[in-house]
């Protein structure tokens, strides 16, 4: 249980930087959440390994760092922290205003950032090349900030199924495009693994 709200809390946190810095407005929102994102797996990444993503859980499962009976679970807690940082975050500033999306730029965007996400994590936080390290977090919380610089503008720069869901609820992502954020991610997430087992083979 204590991996499981490790990810509730972690997740919960990092939703609640993008709602407040995104409604906010903050010039400096996609650092914000790339930092809030890298003290979260730095303070979480010895008793859960710090997904805080659906679409992260099914890249370390794929590479066979997350026991199958746990990813359900990882991916249900993970979505209970975004559905609560949200609450809170409607709470506090009430709803931002969600903009349009080209659909294939935005799955384009999605997918390509997801999977960098996805990768790096592999790359830094599993592999034996990179093991016991002490920049793994930084190098993932800077992956989601150059993301949200790159292409937040196209996409909403959501890369993970469960901010997808809470930004819905915060009014950033209309509820129609939901299903692109939850398919995308999610695959980009599982191609990620494979790309790691098939250049990684050797590592186990």
């Amino acid at each position: 249980m204590k991996k499981y709200i490790t990810e509730l809390l972690g997740t919960f946190f990092l939703v609640f930087a993008v709602g407040n810095s995104v409604i906010g407005a903050h010039a400096l929102a996609p650092i914000a959440i790339g930092l809030t994102l890298a003290v979260m797996i730095f303070a979480g990444g010895h008793i859960s390994g710090a997904h805080f993503n659906p679409a992260v859980t099914l890249a370390v499962w794929i590479r066979g760092k997350c026991d199958t009976k746990d990813v359900v679970p990882y991916i249900a807690f993970q979505m209970i922290g975004a559905v609560l940082a949200a609450l809170l975050v409607t709470f506090l500033r009430g709803k931002g205003t969600a903009g349009d999306i080209v659909i294939a730029k935005a799955l384009v965007a999605e997918l390509s950032f997801t999977f960098a996400l996805a990768w790096v994590v592999l790359n830094v936080a599993t592999a034996k090349g990179t093991a016991n390290n002490s920049f793994y977090g930084a190098a993932i919380g800077l992956t989601v900030t150059a993301g949200a610089i790159a292409v937040g503008d196209i996409s909403g720069g959501a890369f993970n199924p469960a901010v997808a869901v809470g930004a819905v609820m915060m009014g950033l992502i209309k509820a129609s495009n939901l299903w692109l954020y939850l398919v995308i991610c999610s695959a980009a997430g599982l191609l990620a693994g494979i790309a790691f087992k098939t250049i990684n083979s050797d590592d186990k």
